[in-house]
Parts: structure tokens; C-alpha cells; sequence
């Protein structure tokens, strides 16, 4: 195996692709992979005869495309190529038209990275055990010669579609905008994707916007469109107190993710965007199951069964939410990291149609964001805390055993729970790292059981 071949190991996730440029994703791995989507969906979708194809505002985006799509053509299906998107615009192409999506995008990585996110059709997740290891084996054997393109096959043709104004379309059929009061609203799109959809579907509702940096510019150049980072909210958080916004909306890079700020510049966690989400979607469908990921808040569960819904534990990670809900039927579901998935949008997630209904719910109640949330506003978590280990596997069975007495269980690393506080202690899947979330009843309380479950981690020799 070459070092290129060799490269896919490392960039292949658990549901997506994801690498540097041009070192690990480059034009001759991305037109193997895809000759490995068309492989693939010969198997599963045979009556598949088009991909849709979209792409964010990196540099290396055009090239990375045109050579995915010659893979594609190459095996006789055509392409289908909307352009510049968001990654929820992909994934409403892909449940419109009723056909496999592609979008490349390295969300909130830096500048160096790309990478590719598939759909099947409908917008169906393709994770590492729904297609993305076949794709990744048919494209080995095509990098190792092992993979000939076959001489008998027609190729495919490539044709371009504009689909944003659809798009918001699509995304103000959750609300009814009637009767909303105006509002001030600030979006920090960091030069990502939201710079191009957010102006497009705010363009038809009764709010005051102001987009900070929507020059759509893949080099990143005022800050990184990592808004789970709290200095990539500083210039938003200071530019609500400065105008007396109603509320700040900050957006990743591939404008999938939304992160809120309230009227006092506040962060708002994605458990209580998930909890407000929920409740609204439970007043119109009610006894609807909600599905949440497991680093999520438990003011999420109290607030779905409160509401009248099911709650229902998920893994973290998109494929995984989005088959539960395939499974179950569940209305909404919600991560901690900001992703939330709607059932009547193909079940995949949307920034943009979760900020559209915040902003509905903001527009009706007779108060500020802060006292919306108020309520909700139950517990302390300490974040996501990465430590580096020699052996992952080592710590999380120190950890496991010295917390042997308090209900436990292993659905996705290891999450303990005490009752008054839990948390969860899960491997990276690319570093070695593990991530630490941990919530109690203050932060006080939070800062005492982090210390006492690092002491246990650091025991591990």
C-alpha cells in the first residue's frame, strides 16, 4: 500500500471524511472515493442514476469536486452539482430530488483541511457502518491499481442547479412568520457558508440582521468558525452588548451548527437550544419521542418528558442520531454540539432551521432570551475537557471500576451517573485524547467531582 492509499485511514471517521490539504485529501484519493460512492450505491441503491454534489468556501473545494465528480462519472451516473452550499442545503438537495449527496466541507477545521460529508438518498446518513467502509475499500483498490475503470461503461454527464432560493423556501416552512415582532438580530457567520444562506432565508421574516464577516472566504481570516470555542464568540458577544441585540447567532463553518447568544451576550449551551427546541416541537406533535445524544444536559430529558414527548439516549455523532430517528420515527433530536435533526427535513440536522424557530419562540414570549431560558437553567456542566493518555482503554476501565457503585453503562465510552451528578468519559476517534463532560448542581460542585475523576485518570500509570 502507498503512502496515499495508506492516507485513507486516517481521514475516514465514523461519519464522514476529513483531512489536510493536499497531503491526506487530494484530487487522486477524492476521484477513488468517487468511483467507491458509485460502487457502493450500485450495491444498495441501484436505481440511483444521479448524485447531487455541493461544496463550502475552501480554496481547495473546486478541485476536490471536479475529480470526485470524474470518479463519479466515470461508473455512468450523473452529477448533479448545486455549487456553493451550506451543508443542510446538501441535505435538502438530497431529499428533494430524492438522490445520494455529496458535500465537501471540513466544517469548523481550519483552513488546511477539507473533507466530504454522503448522503444516501432522502438525505439517509452514510456512517462508518452504513457504507462509509465499503466506499473506503473499493477506493483502496482503485488507488492500488487493484480497481480498473471499466471500458465498457458510458459516462455519466454533470449538470449545475441553483437551489437556494428553495432552500429558504424550505427552511421558513417550520415557522409561521405572521405577527412576529421585530427583533435585532446579530449573526456571526465567521467568511463560512452562512454568509451565502443566512441573507437568503432572513430575507422574507420581520427581523432586524446584521451579518458580522459574510464575505464567504475559506482562509478564515477574522477568526475560526468554531463557535464551541468561546474566544470564536468573542467579537459576536461584544457586537450584541454594543447594538442591544435581541440576540446573537453564531454559525460554523459549514453553517450546519448554530450556537446562541442572549441578550446579555451570554452563551447559551446546545442542551438548552436542544431543551427550547424540543419543547416547541412537543406543542404542536404531541407524545412525539425526542432523541438526545449523551453529553447532553439531563434538563433535556426532564424538559421532553415534561413536555409530554419520549425521551431517548442516542450516541454522539450524526449517522447515529439520524438512524435512531430512521428506527423510531422521533420528531427532533439534538446534540450537545449544537446539531439539531428534524424528522419533517428528511431527519437530517439544520443550523438554520433550528435558528428560525428559536427566533419564532423569542418573537411570541413577552421577555428576553435570558428569561425564556430561565427555567431551563438547572444545572452546571464543566464543557468538554480533552486530556491526552497513553492508553484510552486503560483509564476509562480505572475509571469504571473505581466508580463501580453508581449506575453505569457503556452505549457510547463510559457514562456514570450518581444521581446529583454524572458524566461521560469517551475516547477520540482520531487522537489520543479523551473527552470529559461532566454536569452537578453548581459549578462548584462541577469543579470538585472534575478534580476527583481526573485523579482517578492520572492514577492509570
Amino acid at each position: 500500500m502507498t503512502s496515499t492509499d495508506s492516507s485513507l485511514d486516517s481521514i475516514v471517521k465514523a461519519y464522514d471524511i476529513r483531512g489536510t490539504y493536499p497531503d491526506q485529501i487530494n484530487a487522486h484519493i477524492c476521484r477513488a472515493l468517487g468511483v467507491g460512492l458509485s460502487t457502493f450505491l450500485a450495491e444498495v441503491e441501484p436505481e440511483t442514476t444521479s448524485v447531487v454534489i455541493g461544496r463550502d468556501m475552501r480554496p481547495s473545494g473546486p478541485e476536490l469536486v471536479d475529480a470526485f465528480a470524474e470518479g463519479v462519472l466515470s461508473c455512468g451516473l450523473d452529477v448533479t452539482d448545486i455549487g456553493l452550499c451550506s451543508t443542510d442545503m446538501l441535505y435538502y438537495a438530497s431529499g428533494s430530488l430524492d438522490m445520494p449527496g455529496v458535500v465537501f466541507t471540513a466544517s469548523h477545521n481550519p483552513a488546511q483541511y477539507n473533507g466530504i460529508k454522503m448522503c444516501r438518498s432522502g438525505a439517509a446518513p452514510i456512517g462508518e457502518d452504513t457504507g462509509l467502509d465499503r466506499i473506503k475499500a473499493v477506493a483502496a483498490d482503485r488507488l492500488g491499481g487493484e480497481l480498473e475503470p471499466s471500458a465498457t461503461v458510458t459516462p455519466g454527464k454533470r449538470s449545475e442547479l441553483d437551489l437556494l432560493k428553495a432552500f429558504g423556501d424550505h427552511v421558513r416552512t417550520f415557522i409561521d412568520a405572521e405577527g412576529l415582532r421585530p427583533m435585532k438580530v446579530i449573526a456571526d457567520t465567521a467568511n463560512g457558508m452562512g454568509g451565502l444562506v443566512v441573507p437568503e432565508v432572513f430575507g422574507q421574516l420581520p427581523f432586524e440582521l446584521e451579518i458580522m464577516y459574510p464575505e464567504l472566504d475559506g482562509t478564515f481570516p477574522n477568526h475560526e468558525a468554531n463557535p464551541i470555542q468561546e474566544e470564536n464568540l468573542a467579537d459576536l458577544r461584544a457586537r450584541v452588548l454594543e447594538t442591544g441585540a435581541d440576540i446573537g447567532l453564531a454559525f460554523d463553518g459549514d453553517a450546519d451548527r448554530v450556537f446562541l447568544v442572549d441578550e446579555k451576550a451570554e452563551p447559551v449551551s446546545g442542551s438548552l437550544t436542544t431543551a427550547l427546541l424540543a419543547k416547541s416541537i412537543l406543542a404542536d406533535d404531541p407524545g412525539a419521542t425526542v432523541i438526545y445524544n449523551l453529553i447532553c444536559s439531563k434538563v433535556v430529558p426532564e424538559v421532553v418528558s415534561e413536555s409530554g414527548g419520549e425521551p431517548l439516549r442516542s450516541r454522539v455523532g450524526h449517522s447515529f442520531i439520524k438512524q435512531t430517528m430512521a428506527e423510531t420515527g422521533a420528531a427532533f433530536g439534538g446534540e450537545h454540539s449544537a446539531h439539531y435533526y428534524f424528522r419533517e427535513n428528511w431527519r437530517a440536522d439544520s443550523g438554520l432551521i433550528a435558528t428560525v424557530m428559536i427566533l419564532e419562540q423569542l418573537a411570541r414570549f413577552d421577555g428576553t432570551l435570558s428569561q425564556l431560558l430561565a427555567p431551563l437553567q438547572r444545572y452546571s456542566n464543566s464543557g468538554e475537557i480533552n486530556t491526552r493518555v497513553s492508553d484510552a482503554a486503560a483509564v476509562i476501565e480505572a475509571v469504571a471500576a473505581h466508580y463501580d457503585d453508581a449506575e453505569s453503562d457503556r452505549l457510547d465510552g463510559l457514562t456514570v451517573d450518581h444521581g446529583d451528578w454524572w458524566f461521560n468519559l469517551r475516547a477520540s476517534n482520531t487522537e489520543p485524547l479523551l473527552r470529559l463532560n461532566l454536569e452537578a448542581a453548581s459549578d462548584e460542585e462541577v469543579a470538585r467531582r472534575v478534580a476527583e475523576v481526573q485523579s482517578v485518570m492520572s492514577s492509570v500509570g
